[in-house]
């Protein structure tokens, strides 16, 4: 039998203020991201029903992973680039991914 893939997801919801401004700071993000230990994958979307709402999906190969992202210097940074170009703070949330193994 084949080993599980274990995959932790992130979703982070960011209303702009400043949408121009926030678009650079969250690709420059996305980018540099990418390249971190247990990256498997991270998107920029922007939301086709709500106005100046862009949305960050990331995939991790371990929780452990995904942890050490968030204390990295990437995502210090990002945080606060992000001052003064939002309505709010984030919404982020976490999530466990699914095979359809688990499903059946």
């Amino acid at each position: 039998m084949a080993d599980e893939v274990e995959v932790t997801i992130v979703t982070m919801v960011f209303d702009a203020a400043v949408p121009e401004g926030l678009m650079g700071v969250l690709s420059k993000y996305v980018v540099l991201s990418r390249q971190q230990p247990g990256c498997r994958n991270i998107d920029l979307c922007l939301s086709a029903t709500r106005p100046n709402r862009f949305l960050i999906v990331q995939k991790w190969e371990s929780p452990e992973a995904q942890r050490g992202h968030f204390d990295s210097a990437e995502m210090v940074e990002m945080a606060a680039a992000c001052t003064g170009l939002l309505t709010g703070p984030p919404q982020i949330d976490l999530y466990e991914g699914m095979s359809a193994h688990d499903l059946a």
